[in-house]
């Protein structure tokens, strides 16, 4: 019998944040300006306890640090992944995230690239990916003069649709949003634009417009796949959204009992949607856990949609 971890999520009050994570999936959030569901994480800035078991109370970050063998032995310094789910009540800030070499350099972190899975979207909800400057000059002369109308790239949203988001791509989340984000464990962001909008402090946001300026991809690629192969499973059917350098996610809508095999050093689990079991063990939307390599196969039964998101 494998390891299991049920993980026991941080949470992050933040300006444009909500209350959509205690109304839909009822956590126990901080305030009614609750931003971010650190779900699966070993960072240092939001180290997920292990709920039950073995190694109830110990942090994922202790864990991978001290029992490696359970993450199939990879290399690095730390845990490669984090997955969150944030509620966006107001727009995030435009901001950029470097990549490894660059926030190695100046951050001694990981770079981040990240994806996003829609879960939910008001009615025309919108979202920033990438900028129409053709040149660093053209950009730096748009963020001079606050012309961001002009210079973002900006369309609506709906659930169910997904984007990967590159190091280097000018985004932002928007208003209405409803998101599950897998990405590099890093923590790194690099603010644009924000609004002109004022902390508790009375005080603007910092900004960090060099840094912005040194690390965003001009010309912007905001060509998206927007294919999915979809495999049939005894049960249900499984979306695979991305399989890059950094990360894998799949998507599993299940309608029954399934075996879903791992065949790699983790995997993450979100229940995003839906009640049933996971190895005969009650399980429901907003439940995360992290599946280790000593565990070959999972058993899951019920209908349920489920995020996996492994290296």
């Amino acid at each position: 019998m494998g390891h299991i971890l049920r993980m026991k999520p941080v949470f992050k009050e933040m300006i444009w944040g909500g209350t959509k994570l205690k109304d839909i999936y009822g956590y126990d959030i901080p305030s009614d300006h609750t931003g971010e569901c650190w779900a699966i994480s070993a960072h240092k800035n939001g180290d997920c306890a292990i709920a039950d078991g073995e190694y109830k109370g110990q942090t994922l970050s202790w864990l991978f640090e001290n029992h490696r063998e359970l993450f199939g032995n990879i290399e690095g310094d730390q845990f490669p992944l984090l997955v969150k789910i944030i509620d966006a009540k107001n727009d995030l800030s435009v901001q950029v995230h470097p990549d490894d070499a660059y926030a190695k350099e100046h951050e001694d972190s990981l770079g981040k690239t990240e994806c996003w899975f829609v879960l939910q979207a008001d009615e025309g909800t919108k979202m920033v990916m990438g900028h129409h400057a053709k040149t660093k000059d053209e950009l730096v002369k748009a963020i001079e003069n606050d012309d961001y109308d002009n210079l973002l790239n900006s369309f609506k949203i709906k659930a169910g649709d997904f984007f990967y988001i590159p190091s280097g791509t000018l985004h932002a989340i928007c208003s209405g949003s409803l998101i599950y984000e897998a990405q590099q464990s890093s923590d790194i962001t690099y603010r644009v634009y924000d609004y002109h909008r004022k902390g508790a402090d009375g005080k603007e946001r910092q900004l960090h417009v060099q840094q912005s300026i040194d690390v965003t991809n001009v010309p912007a690629n905001v060509d998206q796949n927007k294919e999915f192969p979809q495999t049939a499973l005894e049960n249900g059917t499984k979306t695979r959204y991305v399989d890059s350098e950094f990360f894998k996610v799949d998507r599993y809508e299940l309608t029954g009992k399934n075996v879903i095999k791992n065949d790699e050093p983790f995997m993450m689990v979100s229940i995003t949607e839906g009640t049933g079991t996971l190895e005969g063990n009650e399980v429901k939307k907003g439940d995360h856990f992290v599946i280790c390599s000593d565990q070959e196969e999972v058993t899951f039964d019920g209908t349920m949609e489920v995020m996996i998101s492994t290296l």
